[in-house]
């Protein structure tokens, strides 16, 4: 059984940098599955972040240049190194898991995930 666990949120500064982590418990491995991160703030629906499947990453704009996302197998933990942060930054961020997929990937969608955290609050203060 998949179970994702997020860390890493904390209350920061614009401009700091910060790590989330998104550890699998399941010993099978983070390498069989294509992870993502969304976030979500009051009232608004869940919005893509980045996503892992096999080697392609995925990156919404307004990340895009900040936002790095990694995986470490032997850990079964997956990463989402933010830099540059800003205050639009600030929500409730969740990672999500699906078996790798071959061929189309539709990463956007939250229905294409499986397996979700409960989250991690980032909150970015000027």
């Amino acid at each position: 059984q998949v179970q994702l666990v997020e860390s890493g949120g904390a209350l920061v500064q614009a401009g700091d940098s910060l790590r989330l982590d998104c550890a699998n418990s399941e010993r099978a491995g983070a390498y069989y599955l294509a992870v993502a991160w969304f976030r979500q703030t009051p009232g608004q629906e869940r919005e893509f972040v980045s996503a892992l499947n096999y080697n392609d990453r995925y990156y919404s704009d307004s990340v895009k240049g900040r936002f790095t996302i990694s995986r470490d197998n032997a850990k079964n933990t997956v990463y989402l190194q933010m830099n540059s942060l800003k205050l639009e930054d600030t929500a409730l961020y969740y990672c999500a898991a699906t078996p790798l997929v071959s061929g189309t990937f539709d990463y956007l969608r939250t229905s294409t995930y499986h397996y979700w955290g409960q989250g991690t609050q980032v909150t970015v203060s000027s």
